[in-house]
């Protein structure tokens, strides 16, 4: 069964002993932070704060702080099955042939109970504010780290529309709130909300949006997943959860909301319009710099009477985010691997913040393939991003960070492997002369031989002889150890 809502999420943590409860008094300003920092990086619980500040409403945060948290979110036992799933799903295809047509049926009933559903009422309706009435501080906003240019809400749902199409696209995209009725909107040039503006601002109009801020935890796994542009999130969620999203219109703009979740903010962006937003403590563990960014205003903050406030805290690795990244890692991989076969394992670690470094291994069958593998990996979505990608033989295990440093170390020469090129970067790679692009490193770890133009002989890796192994494992229980 699908979480119905955040509390019952919360609930199911709680069972598990997933979460914490915190009874003393701490403020929204860096005290919350604080606290969450310490406990994610000792990959402690997630973390259910009853009293923050002058607000009434309890913060959850930490929710996805681990693997096995996001197994409960996504309610799975392994994200290697419903990475199958996700590859069927997004492959399906017309059917040529009655044997194709039978052999689609499972899928199609799988399918069947997904679409998002419009409903007339929820409960993120149960309180509306608009005008003046309109109050953004009666949340509990967390300011996470000194330098913080204010509150920044850090897990919203941005819901908007094509102004073209009307094709809806749901985003995560931080927002500093200036006042008690405007926010930033801090989307980046490379996502979907970032383009309706666009297209918006093209048209001279106004482009309307909604932010739901708790749905499912599916919903907001959702709004992270690096989808193809014409598949809409809430598809997807309803997709992961077996169950449809349910929609509510919103009361002053012409968008559709999760009933379920915990606070709705509606409101719009104009075309031309700045304000200086940051800077902000971010997941590379550097303050992001300033920068000038669209303005949201709120015309309506609706709200659950019992809601939630969750936040998340990003900062220098491990953080919680750490492991949507790597959720997003194994659940996309087979899609990656249809389209480069030579593919084995790939691994985005915790140290690279998602696009800063990339480990992948590759049965390696001619020269030059390593390179070819290189080139197709930043001409795939984000992986555009990646500053630093390493290639390695099959053999090697990308998830041992240790492992892939000890054959870099030992198998590269600099002059011949490495590759150097210039793209796309990330909003937040401050090391790049200039904001967006800049240079990217490739380096070939793999075996070498007299294809790759290596004469030289190549030593074999240091092995225990089998019936060595065999004996002391007969033995290992005797040995004491």
């Amino acid at each position: 069964m699908a979480y119905k809502d955040l509390q019952d999420f919360v609930k199911a943590l709680e069972g598990a002993g997933e979460l914490k409860r915190i009874a003393a008094q701490l403020d929204p300003y860096l005290e919350v932070a604080e606290v969450t920092d310490r406990v994610s990086k000792k990959h402690g619980p997630a973390l259910f704060f009853e009293n923050v500040g002058q607000s009434g409403f309890p913060v959850l945060t930490n929710a996805f702080g681990s693997y096995t948290r996001m197994h409960m979110a996504l309610q799975v036992e392994s994200l290697e099955a419903l990475a199958s799933e996700i590859t069927e799903f997004m492959e399906i295809e017309k059917p040529s042939g009655i044997i194709k047509k039978l052999k689609l049926l499972p899928k199609l009933a799988r399918m069947a109970n997904i679409f998002p559903k419009e409903v007339g009422s929820g409960p993120c309706q149960d309180v509306v504010l608009t005008g003046d009435d309109v109050d953004l501080s009666i949340m509990p906003v967390l300011t996470t780290w000194p330098g913080d240019a204010g509150p920044f809400i850090t897990l919203p749902g941005v819901i908007t529309k094509n102004p073209e199409t009307g094709k809806r696209n749901l985003g995560m995209y931080r927002m500093q709130v200036f006042d008690k009725k405007t926010t930033g909107m801090h989307w980046h040039r490379h996502k979907g909300g970032a383009y309706h503006y666009h297209l918006a601002e093209k048209l001279g109009k106004r482009l309307e949006m909604a932010v739901c801020i708790g749905p499912d935890p599916a919903v907001t796994y959702a709004a992270t997943a690096p989808l193809p542009d014409e598949l809409d999130e809430m598809l997807f969620a309803g997709f992961l959860r077996h169950s449809p999203v349910e929609l509510v219109k919103c009361k002053t703009v012409d968008i559709e909301v999760p009933a379920n979740a915990q606070f709705v903010l509606e409101g719009y962006v104009e075309p031309g319009e700045r304000r200086r937003e940051g800077p902000f403590g971010d997941h590379t563990g550097y303050y992001s710099l300033a920068d000038d960014y669209p303005v949201f205003h709120v015309t309506a903050l609706t709200h659950r009477r019992d809601a939630i406030y969750p936040a998340t805290l990003v900062g220098p690795p491990p953080m919680e985010d750490c492991f949507m990244g790597k959720a997003t890692e194994r659940l996309f991989l087979p899609l990656i691997k249809k389209q480069l076969p030579e593919i084995m394992d790939l691994s985005l670690p915790l140290e690279g913040v998602f696009h800063n470094l990339c480990f992948v291994s590759i049965d390696k069958r001619y020269p030059g393939q390593a390179k070819k593998v290189m080139y197709a990996l930043w001409g795939l979505g984000q992986m555009m991003f990646t500053k630093i990608i390493v290639v390695v033989d099959k053999n090697v295990n990308v998830q041992n960070t240790s492992e892939v440093l000890w054959r870099l170390g030992n198998n590269v020469d600099p002059r011949r492997d490495v590759v150097m090129v210039d793209g796309p970067l990330d909003a937040l790679d401050h090391a790049s002369p200039l904001a967006f692009y800049g240079g990217k490193m490739g380096i070939d770890a793999t075996k070498k031989g007299p294809q790759d133009g290596h004469h030289r002989p190549w030593p074999a890796s240091l092995r225990m002889a089998p019936e060595v192994k065999n004996r002391i494992d007969a033995l290992w229980g005797e040995l004491g150890l």
